[in-house]
């Protein structure tokens, strides 16, 4: 691995260096509304090629020959344009617009991503999602790359942005929100991300500052468009992770259209290569659909629909863990008993009818239902030793526990089952006046939770019953009797049946225009949410909250391509279920929204090194945090302390450069500096359990000149530690020590047999494929050692309580097939 970490930088400096010697030219065809157009087709006399799910193109021109260029698409008008002679070498982009009138089109150089530019979203495309590897591939495998989005657990999906948790993101497919499982508390039961990336037409990412239109959380929107289909078309991918086959078409009208796929996912590659011996049998599986009816130029129905069924069989066997230092030397070596049979069932299906009353506005209308089945049944007995290691390399039992300085049984137990049923009804609207535009939205929201927690915890040390830490309870045989009743060290029992009726509506107002020379955009609207709570022995309680939120950029007439955003306003995150919950498992409706007081300063400046773009985006932010909610965090698992009892604050810079270091490839650079703290009950701040510092990461494509068809895909991370966390609901201020640093690199290697831009002629076995590769991954490429939590476990001699790390999957090798029809 020496030889490797020494050649990885000289071989991605080396690449920067490659320019490709045939003439081509590349852009992207948007419509009438600057939306890129997955599936338009480019033609001349000797060859062509189709957008890809983004928009874009990429096509071979003969040398020294003028073509004949049309661009197509069903429904939209066509362009036909001459093309002069290329010369060898030479690239040209050319962006293309396809208007529905029967004016005159020409050529037009556009900028695609102006609107995001203003707006400060990140725009990921999805051929980039889908090539990059990762544990846990898909989109949020992507968002872990970027500044202030910070992760240490790659089995995970989760991802907390700028110092908040996971549960304060925000997701949406095609303008519905996403929710996500309850019980789940571990990143290998969480099998599946709800979005399909065989499905997905373009990502839009806010890490902050976002508008009104979206809802109430403190963190971060994900906004996820998934695409209409052209023509007919399937995919197929294989691993040794799992597969997934998709299949979408059109009418022969038109009108009707539908795309569709399944997944499939093993975690036991994972699984089974870490310190844990155990029987693993995941089996998570999920369908999903997305069709659209259009009935006629001004009205059209659209169907969402996902069902999720996940099953996680755990039986552990053993565990040992080294850890210490070299001169003082640890181990935990435990044999387990019992199992964990957990299931999570969700199904999701959504109604949008879009209706445009006229050129000005349009209208649309959404209803959905979501409902998850939730079980978490588990008995194991883990009896443990820890002691000092033999270091002795010449004896025979070396890396063995030759001391035990301590010996003791854990015995934990669940019987935790939650039904939630979710369902909301949307109305939103858009108004456009000349270079206005208004848009507003209302909603309404139901959810009926029923969740029965059962579970506790039994610690033994010798012989020694250990109790509830805050009961004040001393044991001091055998000096004197021990009279006091066995009592669990954890034990919370509950049933809740709760309702909760939200009202939210929003208005908002854009405007472009010129300030002097320099073009400026403005953004100003205001949020309220209205929630009632309700239920079994629950006294009735409502609140309400009024969200303004305001942006503002501008682009000075300068030379130089760059813009300014300013962006801010006061977001609140009224409390989900799982936020009204107490330690002891009642739920307590008293407890009001977090409340952030928000402001983003962003710059992006637009650059070309080496005759290619790149972008250079920087941020600075700053979170002034009030009514804050405390939380610990266990893996994935978030326990608040249901009140509202501190208050915090978040800031930091973040930096991103982007562009084509390799030629016709898209790479990033990120840093990332971050701090927050809390002050729970005035007692001082101390690091919240996302307080991670300093973020690195690097996302690089890259081919080889002499075969280009070989790609190579490297993503590669590093955090600082997070706060080692506390058991669940302990005193965080007596557990601030962190774990170490978050260091992980995957890469793939893929040969690309046939492509869009690689057809072969009819009666080749390859003809059928519109995309055919092979790969090749190397999960956690330097075989790093990362850590997602600590075990606390007690030493009855020294009462030392020792914080043993739980470590994540070591490098993995990965086998994937892809192609496309």
């Amino acid at each position: 691995m020496r030889n490797i970490s020494f050649l990885l930088p000289l071989f991605l400096l080396l690449s920067i260096h490659v320019h490709s010697q045939s003439a081509k030219i590349q852009g992207i065809v948007l419509d009438k509304n600057d939306t890129p157009i997955p599936g338009a087709n480019l033609s001349y006399a000797e060859g062509g090629t189709q957008t890809n799910e983004n928009g874009y193109y990429s096509l071979p021109l003969p040398v020294g020959k003028e073509v004949v260029l049309k661009i197509t698409y069903i429904g939209l008008k066509k362009i036909e344009l001459t093309i002069p002679a290329l010369e060898a070498g030479q690239q040209e982009e050319l962006n293309f617009v396809l208007k529905t009138d029967v004016e005159e089109i020409g050529v037009v150089i556009i900028d695609s991503k102006r609107n995001t530019r203003v707006e400060g979203v990140t725009t990921i495309s999805p051929e980039t999602i889908r090539k990059i590897p990762g544990a846990n591939a898909g989109v949020e495998n992507l968002l872990k790359t970027l500044p202030g989005v910070t992760s240490n657990n790659e089995l995970s999906s989760q991802y907390a942005v700028r110092g908040g948790n996971y549960d304060e993101n925000l997701v949406y497919v095609n303008e519905i929100q996403i929710y996500r499982p309850f019980l789940i508390r571990s990143g290998q039961q969480e099998g599946l991300s709800f979005v399909n990336t065989d499905l997905v037409r373009n990502v839009e990412f806010s890490a902050g500052g976002f508008q009104a239109k979206y809802g109430d959380k403190l963190s971060s929107v994900l906004d996820i468009s998934y695409r209409r289909p052209v023509d007919f078309g399937a995919s197929l991918d294989l691993s040794f992770l799992g597969g997934s086959v998709s299949v979408e078409d059109v009418s022969k009208n038109g009108k009707f259209s539908g795309i569709a796929g399944i997944r499939y996912r093993d975690n036991s590659l994972f699984v089974n290569a870490k310190e844990t011996e155990t029987k693993f049998k995941p089996r998570f599986a999920d369908a999903q659909t997305y069709l659209t009816y259009q009935f006629n130029n001004k009205f059209e129905l659209s169907f969402l629909g996902n069902v999720a069924i996940n099953k996680y069989d755990y039986e552990p066997l053993t565990r040992q863990t080294n850890f210490g230092t070299l001169s003082d030397p640890k181990a935990l070596l435990i044999y387990y008993e019992g199992q964990e049979k957990d299931q999570y069932e969700t199904y999701f299906g959504a109604f949008k009818a879009t209706y445009k009353v006229s050129e000005n506005y349009s209208a649309k209308l959404i209803a959905s239902a979501y409902n998850t089945q939730e079980q978490e049944h588990f008995d194991i007995l883990a009896q443990y030793r820890l002691g000092e290691v033999n270091t002795d390399i010449g004896s025979e039992d070396v890396g063995e526990v030759e001391f035990s300085e301590g010996v003791g049984s854990q015995l934990t137990h669940a019987r935790n089952d939650l039904d939630a049923l979710i369902i909301n009804i949307q109305h939103l609207g858009t108004i456009k006046a000349n270079k206005h535009q208004i848009d507003y939205g209302l909603k309404y929201t139901h959810e009926d939770i029923r969740d029965r927690v059962n579970e506790y915890e039994i610690i033994d040390s010798a012989g020694f019953s250990i109790r509830p830490p805050l009961d004040g309870f001393q044991n001091n045989q055998p000096y004197n009797p021990y009279n006091a009743p066995i009592a669990p060290y954890n034990n919370i029992k509950a049933f809740n049946s709760t309702k909760i009726d939200r009202f939210q509506a929003f208005a908002q107002w854009s405007y472009k225009t010129l300030v002097g020379e320099s073009e400026a955009w403005f953004n100003a609207g205001v949020r309220s949410h209205t929630w009632n709570i309700s239920g079994d022995q629950i006294k009735s309680k409502t609140q309400q909250v009024f969200s303004p939120r305001a942006q503002f950029a501008i682009k000075p007439n300068w030379e130089k391509d760059m813009i300014f955003r300013i962006s801010g306003g006061l977001y609140y995150q009224p409390p989900f279920y799982r936020a009204l919950r107490d330690s002891t498992g009642l739920v307590r409706p008293q407890v009001k929204a977090q409340k952030s007081t928000h402001i983003v300063l962003g710059n992006d400046y637009i650059f070309k090194l080496g005759g290619r773009p790149f972008t250079l985006v920087s941020e600075a932010y700053y979170k002034a945090i009030t009514d804050v909610n405390p939380y610990t965090i266990e893996n994935v698992r978030i326990r608040y302390r249901a009140r509202n009892n501190a208050e915090a604050y978040a800031y930091g810079l973040d930096l991103r450069l982007n562009g084509e270091f390799v030629p016709g490839t898209e790479s990033w650079v990120s840093f990332g500096y971050m701090k927050t703290e809390e002050n729970i009950n005035n007692r001082g701040y101390i690091a919240r359990p996302t307080d991670q510092r300093l973020k690195f990461a690097v996302l690089f494509q890259d081919y080889v000149p002499a075969i280009p068809a070989l790609k190579f895909y490297l993503n590669m991370v590093y955090n600082t530690g997070l706060p080692g966390g506390s058991p669940s609901y302990a005193d965080p201020y007596n557990y601030q020590t962190r774990l170490r640093d978050y260091r992980r690199a995957d890469a793939g290697f893929s040969y690309v047999l046939a492509d869009r831009d690689n057809q072969y002629p009819a009666g080749h076995w390859l003809h059928r494929f519109k995309e055919l590769s092979i790969g090749f991954e190397i999960f956690n490429l330097f075989d790093n050692q990362n850590s997602i939590t600590n075990t606390f476990v007690r030493d009855v001699y020294t009462k030392s309580l020792y914080a043993v790390p739980n470590y994540l999957s070591p490098r993995v090798f990965n086998l994937k097939f892809a192609m496309k029809f």
